[in-house]
């Protein structure tokens, strides 16, 4: 990915989500996408200088 030009501003963050990595397979049973738990993790793209 290419460097961001955005600068968040006092103490903000800047966030990309991670996409899923697709259906995961426990012991060969497909668990459908409402049975599981969707993480929330994010990468940090950028950080405001604080306060």
């Amino acid at each position: 990915m290419a460097k961001s030009k955005i600068q968040p501003l006092a103490d903000r963050v800047l966030v990309l989500r991670l996409d899923d990595e697709g259906e995961q397979k426990v012991g060969g049973i497909i668990i459908p996408d409402t049975a599981k738990e969707k993480p929330q993790e994010a990468k940090v793209v950028a950080v405001g200088p604080g306060r």
